[in-house]
């Protein structure tokens, strides 16, 4: 039986707060909201724990707070089989949080406080070298220092590990240091923030990958919600297509979609199944209220594929 898939997530850790609500309260407006959610979370952490979830043996880099979250944080991590030998408490700082509006409609807005994020340092990275050495895919964000995420992108090119950047929160980026990537992931929001043009359709995001693709990268899918997603690369624009589902929350279904990319690159799996398979894990993380809590086991997600598959 094969091993299973080796990856490293460099990244973030944020206990998120949920708010659900009707309608989002205008400026000056109080609105009663129906109810709130306690999780953990973190873009990094998000998308350490889906592909925990699919199978992956998985290791976190990552700095949390002097505070309750922190050493709860690093627990919650370890209980889902994530390794947290490199993932330590910053004296003195707050974790990081993210307070996180839904709506009826599952559409959510949600606001970062970096907190002990804002101390990962390349140093931090040069310590876990040999981890993402030995990794299947190395996996990236920017929630965390730019000087770090860019170290990342070194260490990882030099030992010629598949590198997996998701360039959100969107912000303007050193396009020769990140288009080494192996597998550059916006959603439409960040890609019209680095390629400098509107992505409000389709079409707008294939012709922004593709833009972006002639600026030096390898691989650019802009993930576009339930429209499904669009893969550029030198080979062409491929359009991966939705799978519908009644979504309740869409918090965290970009980290599900890249974490479970991530596993099923890693495990040798032809491009567009593993583009359609991580399509198909995203949108089940929308069925649920929550983000790492909504993510599917792999048993659970297979049997959904079969379902679909078959349907």
């Amino acid at each position: 039986m094969a091993s299973p898939p080796r990856i490293v997530v460099v990244g973030s850790a944020n206990v998120d707060l949920t708010t659900f609500v009707d309608t989002f309260p205008r400026p000056g407006e109080t609105v009663f909201a129906d109810r709130f959610d306690l999780g953990f979370g973190g873009k990094g952490a998000n998308q350490a724990v889906a592909a925990r979830l699919c199978g992956a043996e998985v290791e976190m880099v990552a700095r949390v707070g002097d505070d309750l979250f922190g050493p709860a944080t690093r627990e919650h991590l370890r209980t889902l089989g994530v390794g947290v030998a490199h993932v330590q408490q910053v004296p003195e700082v707050s974790s990081g949080v993210a307070p996180i509006f839904v709506d009826s409609s599952g559409q959510n807005r949600i606001l970062v406080v970096p907190g002990a994020n804002g101390h990962l340092r390349p140093d931090d990275v040069d310590l876990a070298e040999e981890l993402i050495r030995g990794a299947d895919a190395l996996v990236l964000q920017l929630e965390i220092p730019l000087e770090t995420v860019y170290h990342a992108i070194a260490v990882a090119k030099r030992h010629g590990v598949r590198c997996i950047l998701n360039p959100a929160p969107g912000q303007p980026l050193d396009l020769a240091k990140v288009s080494a990537v192996d597998y550059f992931i916006p959603n439409e929001t960040e890609a019209e923030v680095v390629a400098g043009r509107p992505v409000k359709t389709v079409a707008d995001a294939e012709a922004c990958g593709r833009a972006l693709v002639a600026k030096g990268f390898a691989a650019v899918i802009v993930t576009l919600g339930e429209q499904g997603a669009v893969l550029a690369s030198g080979e062409g624009v491929v359009r991966i297509e939705p799978f519908p589902v009644v979504a309740k929350d869409t918090s965290g279904a970009g980290d599900a979609f890249i974490g479970s990319l991530a596993v099923f690159l890693a495990e040798g799996r032809p491009e567009a199944d593993a583009l359609a398979r991580a399509s198909l894990f995203a949108a089940l993380s929308t069925t649920e209220v929550g983000t790492q809590k909504a993510f599917a086991s792999r048993q659970a997600f297979e049997d959904a594929w079969t379902h679909r598959a078959s349907g």
